[in-house]
């Protein structure tokens, strides 16, 4: 089991995460939902809103908000096939990052599955733009897996201009990407709830700026863990696509909104891709018993 906050509905929220059978993938359940169908899959058809989270629906209208940290960690660690019972709007934030949820999965442990898993290999550059914001998939270069190239641009002094590249191994995503926090500025949140967003959020589960300084004591866990988030988020939102990708993501100040739009484009255009079956890395499911209470 994992309990917490929603950031954005502010609702108190539990999930619980048990394997899935071979190529089932990635499917959320709305526990308290008991009237329609209550499942919800974890591809980009289901995508719904993508204002300051990425929310998943089904045909009847079923939603659950904010799947980006969780699928994250999922891809971090190479796990393809999980059911997800939410009691609850919103998966919880935990402490922002997807370090939570790694842990979770780890102490429960994978179990590897027999059938090969497909990937999604690039033959063609797929690029999309919002305005100046930009965002492309393009064939891999020298890195047969998932490679990103990040970079943000905010006035604030405290961010500034960042760019990461980070070739997606678990251990990178360990390493480099799944401790990194959602953040947000003080001078927002008057404006997100009354919008109905970010009733839960805190300085417990975000890094909170404000005119050129971090509000939170203990500061940051990265010097660029703003860029770094934005990897993690980008990480969960191209796992939409429905199997890991073979290539390069290129990104100028990417959000969940151009994430959606760049996964959208690229299953659209059939000619720019093509499925392939990674025989040496079994598919994974998570977890073998129940998960480890957190939160």
């Amino acid at each position: 089991m994992c309990a917490g906050v929603g950031v954005h509905s502010g609702s108190h929220v539990r999930l619980a995460l048990t394997p899935a059978p071979v190529n089932s993938g990635i499917t959320f359940f709305r526990s308290d939902v008991r009237d329609v169908d209550n499942s919800i899959r974890a591809h980009a058809d289901s995508v719904g809103a993508t204002r300051n989270a990425t929310t998943l629906c089904n045909s009847y209208g079923v939603e659950v908000s904010t799947v980006e940290h969780l699928m994250s960690a999922c891809v971090g660690l190479g796990i393809h096939n999980l059911n997800v019972e939410v009691e609850g709007p919103e998966i919880p934030i935990l402490d922002g990052s997807s370090a939570p949820f790694v842990q979770v999965l780890m102490n429960a442990g994978v179990k590897a599955q027999s059938a090969p898993q497909r990937v999604v290999r690039i033959l063609e550059p797929i690029e999309v733009r919002m305005g100046a914001k930009s965002a492309a998939l393009l064939p891999a270069d020298g890195f047969d897996g998932l490679d990103l190239d990040v970079t943000i641009r905010f006035a604030d002094r405290a961010i500034g201009v960042q760019r990461r590249r980070v070739r997606l191994t678990p251990d990178s995503f360990l390493t480099e990407i799944a401790d990194a926090r959602t953040f947000g500025f003080l001078s927002d949140v008057e404006r997100l709830r009354a919008a109905g967003l970010g009733r839960g959020a805190s300085m417990e589960n975000a890094v909170v700026v404000d005119g050129g300084r971090i509000v939170n004591p203990e500061g940051l866990r990265f010097e660029d863990e703003f860029v770094r988030h934005k990897l993690l988020d980008a990480i969960g939102d191209l796992s939409l696509v429905g199997a890991p990708i073979c290539g390069r993501f290129v990104a100028d100040q990417p959000g969940h909104a151009l994430n959606a739009r760049l996964v959208r484009a690229l299953l659209d255009t059939p000619e720019a891709w093509r499925w392939e079956n990674e025989a040496a890395e079994p598919v994974r499911a998570a977890p073998m018993p129940m998960a480890a209470a957190v939160g």
